[in-house]
């Protein structure tokens, strides 16, 4: 059977969109899988513009889904026209645009607001216990999306015993925060979540290199291939 595997993307670039290596290895990932990977966006104005050369906001106005349209080579879908019934499973990759354009956390944490249409989706798949995969920032919008839900999901953004960029406790309790329950996961591990169905792997979150990022997405993308296999 081959599965279809909806792609949540956030733009084009790590600073104010999809992280590209992380997207690209997903997209590898359930190619080697044999499932169809389906690229979709909100149809969306990003938050900002970031010159990824010098790190600086520029004047300019950019569209999450034609910006992720590059990433997808073009073959992309409106968000808000896309359901749980059309897909097995959904993967979120991680970038900035991640907490920027599909949700605000990179301004407000766990208070910052969420697109209605991300709530709504990741929501049908974890009704409908239909996989569901966060990398890097991703886990984020995951607990964004189900604040409230009660389901007590297990996320993991990072471990603090490792060297990482970003403040891993801080997201891990901004996590706690929505009612989820944070582990701590090096860029060799993964969190994996059997009650709820969820799959998430830090990557980018921490220190690593390029083959790490791609190890540690294969090993994600592996488990929710064998996680469908269960159903």
């Amino acid at each position: 059977m081959s599965y279809r595997i909806g792609v949540l993307l956030s733009g084009n670039g790590v600073y104010d969109g999809s992280e590209i290596h992380e997207s690209v290895f997903t997209l590898l990932a359930i190619d080697e899988n044999k499932g169809e990977a389906v690229c979709m966006a909100p149809n969306i104005e990003q938050h900002h513009v970031i010159n990824h050369l010098t790190g600086d906001e520029m004047p300019e106005k950019r569209n999450v889904m034609v910006e992720a349209a590059r990433i997808a080579r073009g073959a992309i879908s409106d968000l808000a026209e896309m359901n749980a019934d059309k897909l097995d499973a959904l993967v979120i990759p991680g970038g900035f645009g991640a907490a920027k354009n599909l949700t605000k956390w990179a301004f407000s944490g766990p208070d910052g607001e969420i697109n209605v249409e991300v709530k709504r989706i990741i929501n049908e798949f974890a009704q409908a216990k239909k996989p569901i995969v966060g990398l890097c920032m991703g886990p984020t919008v995951i607990a964004k999306a189900l604040q409230g839900a009660g389901l007590e999901e297990r996320l993991t953004v990072g471990s603090t015993k490792e060297a990482s960029p970003y403040e891993i406790d801080a997201i891990s309790q901004g996590m706690e925060k929505t009612g989820a329950v944070a582990e701590m996961k090096t860029i060799r591990e993964i969190a994996i979540d059997h009650k709820n169905r969820i799959i998430t792997a830090p990557c980018y979150m921490m220190e690593g290199s390029i083959t790490d990022v791609r190890d540690n997405i294969k090993q994600a993308i592996d488990e929710l291939f064998e996680m469908l296999e269960e159903t």
